[in-house]
């Protein structure tokens, strides 16, 4: 079976360091840090006070009162990132068969906030249950896609991938998929996640997962220095249109990329320490150049899961090293998380949407924070550190990792007919 071609034609971002598309590249190329005290509720007594919360985000702006009331914050981010995209794409929507267009999203929690508020009320309350009857449509993960294809009619496949901080990067690699095998022409795509409120700071708090420098947020998120004591919580979501080559190509759409490949694996090791040797990444790394048919010489840049965490992003490291070789301190290597933290569910999308753009400008953001170099790291890597370095980037990939040992890879390259 000849597998069709998927290409990128519509993107949208909606992160803490810029509220669309274009705001979002500008933040990356200038290094710009979105950590900064907590606003969404009082966390003067958490370890953790500040996260990389979205910045003047009015959901009236794109939503009636009455509307918003019914969407968790997940959902409203999923909605907003999806219809940029959308618009980017430059449909026209009269003539585009809605039956061949599907919505595949990522999520790794959906409605915390609602599913923590109403159970809040009701322990305030005096025992009686009343509960909104939004409650349920608000908070379960698969919303999202639904309302989205709601809004704009799309009734091809619709569902919501949940593999933790590798949500979205999966539900990239089935949308993928479902082109190549023929069954779309067109997909939605993406991740959305709220989840910086009491339970989300406080559950990751809890396992010591996030970085509690609190006396200067906006440098707390630092991949690969050897001062990294874990990730900063992050917002948003990012979106992409996914669309069959002949079928772009016959409205005349504007491409970004060619999806080259996927690649999927499992850690089966722990069910948050990733494997200290990298072996499940090696893994997804080398099952995605396979079914891209790429080799490894020719990538030129690689967008880390790169959290900031003590373990993970050595045992990335050194997965990068094993599956390059003497390639790898040849490729520019990078954690955008550094700027925008980690945004779970949405961390594939929006990294995706920097390594596309990547390639369109000739740019590769930069792994911002970094003062102190890790002795367990190679010193002959290029981390990209500290500032934007320009290059030509024909092929880039993305690496994006859950708790539970799940890891999903993605690689784009530049079109070629």
């Amino acid at each position: 079976m000849v597998l069709k071609r998927v290409v990128v034609t519509g993107l949208g971002a909606l992160t803490p360091i810029g509220n669309n598309l274009e705001a979002y590249w500008q933040g990356l190329i200038s290094g710009k840090s979105g950590a900064a005290p907590i606003t969404h509720f009082d966390a003067s007594k958490f370890k953790t006070q500040f996260a990389c919360e979205l910045k003047d985000f009015d959901p009236l702006a794109f939503f009636d009162r009455k509307e918003a009331r019914k969407l968790d914050r997940f959902t409203q981010y999923a909605m907003v990132a999806a219809d940029e995209a959308i618009a980017d794409a430059g449909f026209d929507m009269e003539k585009l068969d809605k039956y061949g267009v599907g919505v595949i999203w990522g999520a790794g929690i959906g409605g915390l906030e609602t599913f923590q508020n109403e159970c809040l009320e009701f322990a305030a309350g005096d025992g009686t249950p009343r509960f909104n009857p939004f409650f349920i449509p608000k908070m379960i993960a698969d919303i999202a896609p639904g309302n989205i294809s709601i809004k704009h009619g799309f009734m091809g496949p619709n569902y919501t991938t949940v593999s933790a901080c590798a949500s979205s990067a999966n539900a990239l690699i089935d949308a993928m998929n479902y082109i190549r095998l023929g069954y779309c022409n067109v997909v939605v795509t993406g991740g959305s996640e709220a989840a910086i409120a009491i339970a989300g700071v406080g559950g990751f708090n809890a396992m010591q997962a996030l970085s509690t420098r609190n006396e200067d947020p906006a440098t707390a998120s630092r991949p690969f220095d050897v001062t990294r004591d874990g990730f900063v919580l992050g917002e948003g979501a990012g979106a992409l249109i996914l669309e069959e080559y002949e079928h772009a190509k016959a409205r005349g759409a504007k491409i970004y990329a060619e999806v080259a490949g996927g690649g999927l694996s499992s850690d089966a090791y722990h069910i948050t320490a990733p494997h200290p040797e990298g072996l499940g990444v090696v893994r997804v790394m080398e099952n995605c150049l396979k079914d891209a048919g790429i080799q490894p010489h020719e990538v030129d840049a690689i967008n880390t899961h790169g959290t900031s965490t003590p373990l993970g992003d050595v045992a990335e490291l050194k997965a990068i090293c094993k599956v390059f070789g003497d390639h790898a301190p040849k490729i520019n290597i990078n954690s955008t998380k550094s700027m925008t933290g980690h945004l779970l569910g949405a961390a594939g999308a929006i990294e995706a949407i920097a390594s596309i753009l990547s390639m369109k400008y000739g740019i590769v953001p930069p792994t911002i924070n970094h003062s102190h170099p890790d002795e367990n790291i190679n010193p002959e890597l290029n981390l990209t550190l500290n500032k934007a370095q320009k290059r030509e980037v024909r092929v880039a990939m993305s690496n994006t990792f859950g708790f539970g040992g799940h890891n999903a890879c993605v690689v784009f390259k530049t079109l070629e007919d």
